[in-house]
């Protein structure tokens, strides 16, 4: 219908940042004349943007647009299994990963952020001007652990707004934030022990555990409050957890933002019962409310926190630059780096050094929260429009993925070779879970702007769910 796809086009402008909230749209009667269609059919395509919570009408004013911040039903916080599993999704979870990146697949399966959001052009300068001052660079060792003092000296600088300062010498820079994970479980775990983690549970932070042969707890998560505090009491009383692996900013894929005084007794539970923290803080950054949120590390005064992260999701994935601040362990860390993979890029690590003394990477900051603050929301709308009734959404205060719960009965799994058949790909919820709980569960990218086509993947999911509930 054509008032359909002009909604579809003023929502992805919206999503986009083109439109943004408080601006007043172009009048109908000018929106008809330029679009060479009638006045009934932006008039409808207004109201389609109105019940999808995009637009507002103000009496003898126009349209406007709003901040959507729909009343969506949350999904639930669920019950866990109360053992420990081994863990066994790597080989479903790499084919949903490469069928999530096929050509003309429509991009909602893996957690990245569109290129046009990246500075890129501006990195590219960067890395030139780099290569040409710092010509030394290009023959450094790679047999070492080698931290860039100038990056080390941003990070703690960057500290600051996580409770810090943190100490140059507990930095460890590494390749990706998933290397970071890596290390830290290397240096304190061995094959066997047992390592509690959220529910639903980052995926890659499974396949970590998978690949060390480690057993996972999963501990309940809230979706607003992440991980709860007192299961994870009970699950430590007698010992036999051999660390805590969460994100308690910005959760993969809740969006859940534990309070500071949930931060702060978890801290003081683990560091009294002898369970490191492994803390991934990757959306630390992309806080979709006011305010920097600190991370548990912020919290810890004994040096019990690791915290990781790197710039995959704000920067560029590309740039494979990850840290750890990693307390009293940043020895055992270290070694585990140098046996491993050696130094990290130093061209990379001056680069991003440079980035971040220039100012440059908060006003990117500012521009790419809005705009993911922005996608989300579309996203959200548009789920809720397509999707079957009593369909469960998350609201997420970090990062820019959705979890979505659909009613019980369709079985997301089970779906998802149909939808990649129809070109549309997600993460199934089992995925997240070593119990496989989750089936009627999916996580959706919203890293994209929300374009037409976009829409209508979401749409076609819709029609693919509906029609599962409806059998």
């Amino acid at each position: 219908m054509r008032y359909e796809k002009l909604a579809d086009e003023l929502a992805g402008m919206m999503a986009g940042g083109v439109l943004k909230h408080g601006d007043r749209l172009p009048s109908v009667r000018r929106l008809a004349e330029e679009r060479r269609v009638s006045v009934s059919t932006v008039v409808q395509a207004m109201r389609q943007l109105e019940n999808r919570g995009l637009i507002e009408a103000r009496p003898q004013s126009g349209f406007y647009v709003r901040r959507t911040r729909m009343a969506h039903a949350e999904p639930l916080l669920r019950t866990t299994p109360d053992m420990p599993l081994a863990v066994d999704i790597s080989q479903r979870l790499v084919r949903v990963m490469q069928a999530g990146i096929r050509p003309g697949v429509a991009p909602l399966a893996a957690a990245l952020p569109a290129s046009e959001l990246m500075p890129v052009a501006a990195l590219h300068r960067l890395y030139a001007s780099v290569a040409r001052r710092h010509p030394d660079l290009l023959c450094s060792g790679s047999h070492i652990n080698m931290d860039d003092p100038v990056l080390v000296r941003q990070l703690v600088r960057r500290s600051l707004a996580w409770g810090g300062p943190l100490a140059a010498e507990e930095f460890v820079i590494t390749n990706s934030c998933t290397e970071a994970l890596a290390l830290c479980l290397r240096a304190i775990t061995k094959p066997g022990d047992t390592v509690a983690v959220e529910s639903p549970a980052y995926y890659l932070m499974l396949q970590l555990l998978e690949k060390q042969g480690l057993r996972a707890l999963e501990i309940p998560t809230d979706p607003r409050t992440g991980m709860s505090v007192e299961a994870l009491d009970l699950a430590t009383r007698n010992g036999g957890i051999a660390a805590c692996l969460l994100v308690s900013n910005g959760s993969n894929p809740l969006g859940s933002q534990m309070p500071d005084e949930r931060k702060r007794a978890l801290a003081q539970l683990t560091a009294e019962r002898g369970v490191p923290i492994i803390e991934d803080d990757i959306y630390g950054d992309l806080h979709l409310a006011e305010g920097r949120p600190w991370p548990i590390k912020a919290f810890d005064t004994s040096g019990n926190v690791m915290l990781c992260s790197s710039f995959s999701k704000s920067l560029s994935p590309s740039l494979r630059i990850g840290y750890v601040a990693a307390g009293h362990r940043r020895s055992a860390i270290a070694l585990q780096k140098t046996i491993g993979s050696g130094a990290t890029n130093p061209i990379t690590q001056r680069v991003l050094a440079e980035y971040l003394e220039s100012g440059a990477y908060e006003r990117h900051l500012r521009t790419l929260r809005r705009c993911y603050q922005s996608q989300v929301d579309a996203m959200s709308a548009a789920v809720s429009l397509h999707f079957p009734p009593g369909t469960r959404i998350s609201r997420p205060q970090g990062g820019f993925v959705l979890w979505i719960e659909l009613p019980e009965g369709i079985d997301a799994t089970e779906l998802y070779e149909r939808a990649v058949a129809e070109n549309l790909a997600y993460v199934p919820g089992e995925l997240f879970s070593a119990s496989g709980m989750y089936r009627n569960c999916l996580r959706l990218n919203c890293g994209n702007p929300h374009t037409p086509e976009i829409e209508d993947a979401v749409r076609r999911l819709g029609i693919l769910f509906s029609g599962a509930q409806i059998k």
